[in-house]
């Protein structure tokens, strides 16, 4: 039987997955949830070429601070050639997607092998 890491934070755990890094969000990600998860989203997304999954599963709650993580990691994995997938089936938080336009910016799966399957972003149209 495989054993999963433990979370790095209460808010984040980090995993490898078939060639993928998944950054599984959970709980409340609110300014501090952000705060905690910010530093080691930014360690995974700096790497040169990275295949990063964005988990969003387990997310009880999200607001704009989780927005703007989603985005910087998407600008940072983007400038360094990598690509960048999501993980989200939640309504409430796949609509405060699309109408920030962040979904449109994403490749967004419901659920994590979809997501692996999904070409991820790679091109940086409108990358401010």
């Amino acid at each position: 039987m495989r054993q999963e890491p433990a979370p790095l934070t209460r808010h984040l755990r980090v995993r490898e997955h078939r060639g993928h890094t998944v950054l599984e969000l959970r709980g409340e990600i609110d300014v501090l949830g952000a705060q905690e998860v910010s530093p080691h989203l930014d360690a995974v997304t700096g790497r040169p070429r990275a295949d990063v999954v964005v988990d969003l599963t387990p997310v009880e709650f999200f607001d704009c601070a989780g927005l703007r993580l989603l985005y910087r990691a998407r600008r940072r994995v983007l400038a360094r050639g990598g690509e960048l997938r999501l993980v989200c089936a939640d309504g409430m938080v796949l609509r405060i997607l699309r109408v920030t336009g962040l979904a449109e910016l994403l490749t967004v799966a419901p659920t994590l092998e979809e997501a692996l399957r999904a070409p991820g972003a790679r091109t940086a149209p409108g990358l401010p």
